[in-house]
């Protein structure tokens, strides 16, 4: 299955294959359905996959998509009360809440997951010494102390 609708750069928005995951989705209304959800704060980022069924209720457009701020064309309404963008969902699945195959994936936002599951990492040993440090300066008020910086040779 194709990306489902992350805007790259240089490429059309949504994705072709975003209105085939919107009709899949359609045809499922009624059905229990699998979520992996991307929740986003102001300081963090983090991918939730419970295995919780829900009923897919409705698939509806969203008033105001917009690319930049990862907000789909379309959000789905479960009977849980929520209304989930698409942009905020990483896949929607049937039948299986883990290792679906892709017949039972309805929605699968592929750029989002490799991006955020598969992407490279920075967790080096560096950046790790010189991010505590940097929280820890502006923790104390003390930003600007050579001391907080810590050494740049370390191993990575």
């Amino acid at each position: 299955m194709r990306d489902a609708g992350t805007p790259n750069q240089g490429t059309l928005w949504p994705s072709p294959a975003y209105t085939r995951h919107v009709k899949r989705l359609r045809a499922a209304i009624g059905r229990n359905v699998y979520l992996v959800e991307l929740l986003a704060s102001d300081t963090h980022l983090a991918v939730r996959q419970t295995g919780t069924p829900y009923v897919l209720l409705d698939v509806l457009d969203f008033p105001r998509p917009d690319p930049a701020r990862g907000l789909a064309p379309h959000f789905i309404l479960l009977d849980d009360g929520r209304g989930i963008n698409l942009g905020r969902l990483v896949r929607v699945s049937l039948d299986r809440a883990f290792g679906p195959s892709p017949a039972q994936v309805l929605y699968q936002d592929r750029a989002l997951q490799k991006r955020l599951l598969l992407g490279k990492r920075r967790l080096s040993r560096r950046f790790i010494t010189r991010s505590s440090r940097l929280a820890l300066g502006q923790l104390l008020g003390k930003t600007g102390l050579p001391a907080l910086e810590g050494p740049e040779d370390e191993d990575g």
